[in-house]
């Protein structure tokens, strides 16, 4: 059996997949807290461009790296294994699977079920069995051959377009509110946290770097991966900045600190009544499906691309990929499970700060990567990051700025977080054991 993953996604499909996997629950569940952190309406909307500026000089030093040198299946995990070694690949592979995998899954599925709960008028207590269904339902489509969920994400990229041109053209042409130096008054400015604020948008800029996941699926991987990400981004920093501006000028800046993470909900129903404000709903529920979407397409290849290195415990069962769809459904289960145990004991919005923090620990190995490969490599690239070296610094500064916020904001949850990336030695070393055994 030819046990290989097939190159079929082109440039329309990966461009959908960035900005699919990028725009989903950030965006709509996190204005509240950005502006809590920010403390005006001013700070806030930059936080949003600064976020935005930082993910973008990350994504154009990535486009280097992984689109003009190592345009294989397992993105991040690859590039740590060959710039510093199988220990430090092995680590970024483990921590994405076990930690920031299924955080970010679990994080966006229950920002989706708050959405969800809403929209039907059900209980809190749905939250949990709303947010398990669809990560279930949406792992099982991805079951099929990665056209499947590459088309689902095409789609769900057209339609989240919807809601997004719906809320930024109603709240800037009839919004009532300035747009600019608000401030809430229930935030002092001198507890105003900007560092906290950046922090809380990188959720909503992450997903970026999952395309390279697919670099061992796409047609011609060193010309598209660099222009799906760095058109993606681009796309979505100027999305994000006129949809922030819409909603701050529709709803004052102390209504969306007392609304928090119904802001969205509240600015639907007030723009369309409570028909028009469900249709709007039901825009955002599948953009955010969309985005869930990505994350299981993506993530799954990398216990994948670690598996059929023989990385992992039961190695043999997380290679498996089905023989007609070339699906790795196992790794997809064994995704889905991790996600369902970080859904039920942690709220998705602390989640989504320490998924970024854990991923951000990783990023800037790889960012300082540039100056190693450039320095072995001198032969011309199909793509080299602009400004060199002015952007790969831009996002190693960036990628420190979100390290030391998150380490002084919460100490407690980020030692949780890295013990559980560190548990990942022993078992390295244990498979690593048990591999020289069988051959001997």
């Amino acid at each position: 059996m030819d046990n290989k993953l097939k190159r079929s996604i082109g440039f329309g499909s990966a461009f959908s997949i960035v900005i699919g996997t990028i725009i989903g629950s950030g965006i709509f569940f996190k204005q509240a807290s950005v502006l809590d952190s920010a403390g005006s309406t001013t700070m806030a909307l930059l936080a949003w461009i600064f976020g935005g500026l930082i993910t973008l000089a990350a994504g154009l030093t990535i486009a280097e790296i992984g689109g003009a040198q190592m345009p294989y299946t397992g993105g991040l995990y690859v590039y740590i294994e060959n710039l510093y070694g199988r220990i430090l690949g092995f680590m970024a592979g483990w921590m994405q699977i076990i930690v920031y995998g299924p955080a970010i899954i679990a994080a966006v599925a229950g920002f989706m079920s708050i959405m969800m709960t809403n929209f039907f008028g059900l209980n809190h207590s749905w939250r949990i069995p709303l947010a398990l269904i669809t990560v279930l339902a949406i792992g099982i489509m991805n079951f099929f051959e990665n056209k499947v969920g590459a088309i689902f994400s095409v789609i769900t990229t057209i339609a989240k377009m919807i809601p997004i041109a719906v809320i930024t053209i109603c709240g800037i042409c009839w919004g009532q509110q300035d747009a600019i130096n608000q401030t809430v008054a229930e935030v002092s400015q001198h507890t105003s946290n900007f560092g906290v604020a950046v922090l809380a948008t990188l959720f909503g800029y992450d997903g970026w770097i999952l395309i390279a996941n697919l670099g061992g699926e796409m047609k011609k991987p060193k010309k598209l991966l660099p222009r799906a990400i760095i058109a993606g981004i681009t796309a979505v920093l100027a999305i994000y900045t006129l949809i922030t501006i819409g909603i701050f000028r529709f709803i004052p800046a102390n209504q969306i600190h007392q609304l928090g993470e119904n802001t969205t909900t509240y600015l639907a129903n007030a723009v369309f009544g409570a028909i028009g404000g469900k249709i709007l709903s039901i825009g955002i529920i599948i953009s955010m499906m969309g985005t869930l979407n990505g994350k299981m397409l993506t993530f799954p290849r990398i216990v994948y691309a670690m598996a059929k290195r023989g990385d992992l415990p039961f190695s043999k069962y997380l290679a498996y990929v089905t023989p007609k769809g070339k699906s790795p459904v196992v790794a997809t289960l064994f995704i889905g499970l991790l996600a369902l145990l970080m859904m039920i004991f942690f709220d998705p919005d602390h989640l989504s700060d320490l998924c970024v923090f854990t991923v951000y620990c990783f990023y800037l190995l790889a960012f300082f990567g540039i100056f190693i490969l450039r320095k072995k490599n001198k032969a011309e690239r199909p793509f080299s990051t602009p400004l060199y070296p002015f952007v790969p610094i831009i996002a190693i500064l960036g990628g420190l700025f979100v390290l030391i916020s998150e380490l002084i904001n919460d100490p407690a949850g980020v030692l949780l977080f890295a013990g559980i990336v560190i548990i990942g030695l022993p078992i390295f070393y244990a498979v690593k054991r048990m591999n020289k055994h069988r051959l001997h």
